[in-house]
């Protein structure tokens, strides 16, 4: 195992402790400019998701003015009713963006796989470096307020569904992950930069509770503005 891969795993509760659990869930409130730009404000501003640790499933609820819950997988994702009948389903969702771009609006399943595939890889990190299908190698540091955060160059395999292929992980001294950049291949390659912050520990699992993504520029900074999404989870649990 990489040692920085290693550093972090085991400054977040380590990977035994990790899996020994097969699922987390949380309630979520976002914010953003993202939401409205794809026609589905309000839609997923309070919610409650499920992630599935050792397989790629998750749910979200509700899709707001509805009680309907979403179940993303890569494949296929449903839109479902409390009584469990189907509302809507989108099969090989990911090949439903093609040609999308940031202001592409989206359907209710596509935001169902949005969500899905982001909650999936935010809440399994960095646990996620370790699975087969996900190599990383460290490379040179970014330095913020004059103080060095070592940096994963990460590549993902075909059959995981994340925002790219390629993407970085940033950790502090103390192996926590701060930040993590990615293009959004979905919406036409924006190039983002998403900040963790606020952790806490949940039964032994050091988990951030706050969220905020920026559009990083060809320098590798991250604008100020606008907020692309805000995420702030709380009533975290593993079972």
């Amino acid at each position: 195992m990489n040692d920085l891969v290693e550093l972090a795993v085991r400054a977040a509760g380590g990977l035994e402790r990790f899996r020994s659990y097969r699922s987390v869930s949380a309630t979520l409130h976002h914010t953003g400019a993202i939401w409205d730009l794809k026609q589905r404000g309000g839609v997923l501003t309070n919610s409650h998701v499920t992630v599935q640790l050792h397989e790629k499933r998750v749910s979200h609820s509700p899709f707001a003015p509805t009680t309907d819950h979403s179940i993303y997988t890569p494949s296929r994702v449903e839109v479902r009713r409390q009584d469990e009948s189907l509302v809507e389903a989108l099969d090989d969702p990911r090949a439903s963006f093609d040609g999308y771009e940031m202001q592409t609006p989206w359907s209710n399943p596509q935001l169902a796989y949005f969500a899905g595939y982001t909650m999936w890889t935010y809440l399994n990190s960095p646990f996620l470096l370790c699975d087969t299908g996900v190599t990383a190698r460290e490379i040179e540091p970014w330095l913020v307020d004059g103080l060095p955060w070592r940096r994963l160059l990460v590549e993902f395999a075909p059959s995981i569904a994340t925002h790219s292929a390629v993407q970085t992980f940033y950790f502090d001294a103390d192996g926590l992950l701060r930040r993590h950049d990615y293009e959004v291949d979905i919406q036409g390659r924006n190039a983002a930069a998403r900040y963790l912050s606020d952790y806490i520990e949940v039964q032994g699992i050091r988990m951030p509770t706050r969220f905020r993504i920026y559009p990083r520029n060809a320098d590798n900074l991250a604008l100020t503005e606008p907020l692309i999404v805000g995420v702030d989870l709380s009533n975290i649990r593993f079972k």
